[in-house]
């Protein structure tokens, strides 16, 4: 059984049931210089992003929804370095990430040993458009 779509990272479709997720959390670190000035509390000057980081939390019944070969293919894509693309139920597009963690809690085992909850938070860090051969060859 398998509810709608909420959002998806790359091929790794999130849905009400089965492959769910209970919280999603965005994180964006900017830089500021910081220039003295005399008699007074130094000037910032921004220069800019550093990073923007996404963190999706939730809660797998593998016995009762499935999803745990969707958690598996998500580690799967971590450990081989693939970029996914992130994108939002509405349709909203977050760009390129890069998988950075994939931690789980897996606990209530039942008699052969399989969990029957598998708490999971998978980190992801957005890729920088990074240089381009346009760039390189000075807007050729």
């Amino acid at each position: 059984m398998s509810g709608p779509v909420t959002m998806a990272l790359g091929p790794f479709m999130f849905k009400s049931h089965g492959f769910s997720y209970t919280d999603v959390s965005r994180k964006l670190n900017t830089t500021w210089a910081e220039l003295e000035t005399v008699g007074g509390l130094n000037a910032l000057q921004w220069t800019g992003p550093r990073s923007e980081t996404i963190t999706i939390n939730g809660v797998l019944f593998p016995a009762e929804w499935g999803g745990a070969g969707t958690l598996e293919g998500v580690r799967l894509a971590a450990k081989n370095g693939f970029p996914l693309i992130f994108v939002s139920l509405g349709g909203k597009v977050f760009g390129n990430h890069a998988i950075q963690t994939v931690d789980e809690d897996r606990t209530v085992h039942d008699r052969h040993g399989a969990p029957r909850r598998n708490a999971y938070s998978i980190g992801l860090k957005r890729m920088g458009s990074g240089f381009s051969l346009r760039s390189l060859l000075g807007g050729m």
